[in-house]
């Protein structure tokens, strides 16, 4: 790709987001950033405020499903790729209010293709415009103790969440297919690192162990999912965007298959570690085994070996370094911990586990 280019990225201020503006602007000194983020519950412009001043990043608050605000944007601006991180993501919250997934993530999808589509139809279409789609593993269901997902696995999604983002994967294709817009997609597995909304299992259990509250996890915390460090994830979402194959999916693992009660253990192990707490003051007397979610996976695992064969990618933590450096990460930002966690969390976090039913883990 040239050296100078323009990246439209939605949902930049977000978990995901963020880290992977922070990775273009260091890996790719030379491109423009327009982030376009509506700043709901899990967007946070703090995630990048030591850019605010960077001329080669401009932040944009708004909606992707503005059809008006998406045509302004690309008529102002010559956006050589997109890169479509913006999405309701929470399974929970899905659970609890489904139709602001699907107006999220499939309306404000097409409307986002609808306006890529039409500049880059005016721009004489350009080989080297690419819309890189990021999307998840939890559209393929779930697998039992043996097997892989690949990009041939059929979608089979579980909850509102994951149907939302299988129908956006359809209609992504779908634009390829009948437009012949560049498009590709990948499937990552579940990601953990810096800037994560802390009421995912990762930060959640760091805080709560590390202020001394019940770590509760559902039901008997064998659920399997494969770790990915954000880190890598950015890493493998550039080289798809500069060499991946238009029309093309990529599966995206990080090789590290992890039950949710271990997963919760070696935060318990670490937090005490950096805490200095006595072993009969262990964090994991502090585990609730609570009522289940509902339709929740019983394992998800990838098989990554397109995207490490065809473009060369691998991940480059494991997970036991890469959680630790997670683990520091939240001890040492207790600021920004507490500019996220404000009233409204505190009132998900009851709604969600405040009325399940736990009982200790010993």
């Amino acid at each position: 790709m040239d050296e100078k280019r323009t990246i439209l990225v939605t949902g930049g201020c977000g978990f995901i987001g963020s880290n992977f503006v922070r990775y273009l602007l260091g890996k790719r000194p030379g491109w423009r950033i327009i982030n376009l983020d509506a700043l709901t519950y899990a967007g946070n412009p703090a995630n990048l405020a030591d850019f605010k001043d960077d001329e080669r990043y401009i932040f944009v608050n708004g909606d992707i499903c503005d059809a008006a605000l998406l045509a302004d944007i690309f008529m102002e601006q010559t956006i050589d790729a997109v890169v479509h991180l913006a999405a309701e993501s929470h399974v929970d919250r899905s659970i609890h209010g489904p139709m602001t997934f699907v107006k999220t993530n499939v309306e404000g999808t097409c409307r986002l293709l609808e306006a890529a589509l039409k500049s880059w139809r005016q721009r004489g279409e350009p080989e080297d415009f690419r819309f890189l789609h990021v999307s998840t593993d939890e559209v393929f269901g779930s697998l039992g103790p043996r097997g892989f997902f690949t990009e041939a696995t059929p979608y089979d999604p579980s909850s509102p969440y994951s149907a939302s983002k299988a129908a956006a994967d359809h209609f992504v294709r779908a634009w390829n297919r009948t437009y012949g817009l560049p498009v590709v997609i990948t499937n990552c597995s579940n990601n953990y690192g810096p800037y994560q909304f802390p009421e995912k299992l990762i930060p959640l259990m760091i805080l709560n162990a590390a202020e001394g509250k019940e770590l509760p996890v559902y039901g008997d915390g064998n659920n399997v999912r494969d770790w990915l460090y954000v880190d890598d994830h950015c890493k493998a979402l550039l080289l798809v965007l500069e060499t991946g194959r238009p029309g093309r999916t990529y599966a995206v693992g990080g090789g590290s298959q992890q039950a949710n009660i271990d997963v919760v253990r070696h935060i318990c192990r670490m937090v005490d570690e950096r805490l200095g707490r006595p072993e009969g003051k262990s964090s994991q007397r502090l585990i609730k085994f609570v009522a289940d979610r509902p339709g929740h996976d019983l394992r998800y695992a990838i098989d990554s070996t397109r995207i490490r064969n065809e473009l060369g990618w691998r991940p480059e933590h494991d997970f036991v370094s890469a959680l630790s450096k997670t683990v520091d990460w939240y001890l040492e930002h207790s600021d920004w911990v507490d500019s996220v966690r404000s009233g409204s969390y505190r009132q998900w976090i009851a709604t969600n586990y405040g009325k399940r039913v736990g009982k200790n883990s010993n």
